[in-house]
C-alpha cells in the first residue's frame, strides 16, 4: 500500500517520479464472488468500500461496462449540499455532507472537495418564507443555513443581474458548508482505498444477463464470461440510468422510474468571478453554476423532458439553459462553451431515491437519484453497504423503499407531486 504525504511527493520527486504504483489493480474476472456490485460509478465503489472498510466483507467485485466514472460519475456540476427538509432525505443528506469534510483524509486522496457556499437566489416574498421554513429545519436539526437580504448578497456576489432581472432579486438562502467536489478524483479515491482493501475492480465487463435459481440470483452474465454468486452470495445494482435494463434482465417487470437526459456546460477558462455555487429557479427556469478550480464556468439546468438512455441531448436544452445564464449573469453573454455532455438520470415519481431489497432474496437496489447523485454518493455508499451487510436497512433509509408508492410515503422534497409523468 502507497500512502501518499507530502513526504513521498519529496522522495519520488528525487526519484524522477518513476516509483509510483498503480493507483488500483486492472482486475481479470474470477469465476466465483461473494458479493458483486454492478456500476463502478461513485455509488458502486462507496459501497464495495463501506462493505470492506465498515464490516469487514470480502472477495467483492466490482463490475463496470465501460471505464471506472465513465457514466454520470463524470458527467454533473459537482455540487455537494444538505438542503433538504423532508424526513428521510434530512438526516441522509446531512450525513452525506459530514462524510465529504472528511473524506480526503479517509480515502487519503485529495478530492478537491470546496466548501465554497450554496446560494439559491430568492425573487418574491413566498419563496422567502419556503426558504425560511427549510432553512430554520436544517438548523433545528443540526446543520447550517442561513438567509441574505439584498444588501448582505450584493456585497457577496456583486455582478449578479440586480437592476435588470426579468425575476428582481430580493435575497438569498445560504448553506455556507456546501460547495463542490471534483467528480473524478472521487472516483478514483473510492477506487484506490476499495482496492487496497482486496475489492477487484473489473472494467470493460458488461453486464448481460442475470439468471435466477427461484427466487435468488445464482450468476451473472458478462461479456467476459459468467460470474457465480453462492448460496450466501449477494448482487447490488448501483447503475443510475440504466437501472430498468438490469432489472428487466432479472426478470422483474418495471420499476416506478424513468430515464431522462441532463446536460451540463463548461466555458473557457476565465479570471476568478464567482467563488460560490449560484441557484437559480423563478418561472419555470432552473439554473446552477459554479467556477471550476481551472476557470470555466461548470453550469446546468433541467432535464430534457423525453425518456432516453443516450448520453447526448438536444438543442431546445442548450437554449434555455444559455438564456438561463445570461439573465442572472450578463457578463457571461459573450463567453464560448468549451464542452457540454449529458448522463442518464433514473427519475422517480417522488424526486428521492430507492436504497432497498428487492423481491429477489440476494438482490439490492440502489436506485432513483434523480438530480441528487453526485452529493449523495458517500452516504449512498455507506447505507447500501450497511443494507447489504446486515439484510436490513438502517432507520435513515427505511423509507427509500420500492413499497413507499404503494404504502402512501412519498419524499417529495420539491413539493410538486409525482411529476415524472409530465416528462413526456
Amino acid at each position: 500500500m502507497t500512502r501518499y504525504s507530502a513526504w513521498s511527493i519529496f522522495k519520488n520527486g528525487l526519484a524522477g517520479q518513476r516509483n509510483w504504483r498503480r493507483a488500483w489493480r486492472d482486475a481479470e474476472p474470477r469465476a466465483h464472488y461473494d458479493i458483486i456490485i454492478v456500476g463502478a460509478g461513485l455509488h458502486g465503489l462507496a459501497t464495495a468500500y463501506y462493505l470492506a472498510a465498515n464490516h469487514g466483507a470480502a472477495n467483492i467485485a466490482v463490475l463496470e461496462k465501460g471505464w471506472l466514472g465513465g457514466g454520470n460519475a463524470g458527467r454533473n456540476t459537482t455540487i455537494v449540499r444538505s438542503n433538504y427538509m423532508m424526513p428521510g432525505n434530512r438526516p441522509f443528506y446531512e450525513h452525506s455532507l459530514k462524510l465529504w469534510e472528511n473524506l480526503s483524509h479517509e480515502l487519503n486522496y485529495n478530492v478537491m472537495f470546496s466548501q465554497r457556499a450554496h446560494i439559491t437566489l430568492l425573487h418574491t416574498p413566498a419563496a422567502r418564507d419556503a426558504a425560511a421554513r427549510r432553512y430554520n429545519t436544517m438548523r433545528l436539526t443540526g446543520s447550517d443555513g442561513e438567509l441574505w437580504d439584498l444588501d448582505a448578497l450584493k456585497r457577496a456576489v456583486p455582478h449578479l443581474n440586480y437592476d435588470n432581472a426579468r425575476f428582481p432579486i430580493i435575497g438569498a438562502a445560504v448553506q455556507r458548508r456546501a460547495g463542490t467536489a471534483r467528480h473524478d478524483a472521487v472516483a478514483w479515491g473510492y477506487a484506490r482505498a476499495a482496492d487496497q482493501l482486496g475489492v477487484d475492480i473489473i472494467q470493460n465487463c458488461e453486464v448481460t444477463g442475470i439468471t435466477r435459481d427461484a427466487n435468488r440470483v445464482s450468476a451473472v452474465q458478462t461479456s467476459r464470461g459468467p460470474i457465480r454468486i453462492g448460496n450466501a452470495g449477494k448482487v447490488g445494482l448501483a447503475v443510475a440510468g440504466n437501472t430498468s435494463r438490469l432489472w428487466a434482465m432479472a426478470g422483474l417487470g418495471k420499476l416506478p422510474v424513468e430515464t431522462h437526459l441532463l446536460q451540463a456546460f463548461v466555458t473557457e477558462p476565465l479570471k476568478p468571478l464567482l467563488d460560490q455555487v449560484v441557484v437559480f429557479g423563478v418561472g419555470g427556469a432552473h439554473f446552477y453554476i459554479s467556477q471550476s478550480d481551472k476557470g470555466g464556468m461548470v453550469f446546468g439546468g433541467d432535464l430534457d423532458w423525453y425518456k432516453s438512455y443516450a448520453q447526448r441531448g438536444n438543442l431546445p436544452a442548450v437554449q434555455d439553459v444559455a438564456e438561463c445564464a445570461t439573465s442572472i449573469l450578463p457578463c457571461l453573454g459573450r463567453v464560448r462553451l468549451l464542452r457540454h455532455w449529458g448522463g442518464v438520470m433514473d427519475m422517480t415519481m417522488d424526486g428521492s431515491p430507492f436504497i432497498c431489497k428487492t423481491p429477489l432474496a440476494n438482490l439490492y437496489l440502489n436506485a432513483g437519484w434523480n438530480y441528487g447523485g453526485f452529493k449523495a454518493s458517500p452516504a449512498s455508499g455507506w447505507y447500501f453497504a450497511d443494507l447489504m451487510a446486515n439484510d436490513r436497512p438502517a432507520p435513515v433509509i427505511a423509507d427509500f423503499d420500492l413499497g413507499r408508492f404503494r404504502h402512501g410515503v412519498n419524499i417529495d422534497e420539491r413539493g410538486a407531486g409525482p411529476d415524472p409523468k409530465l416528462h413526456g
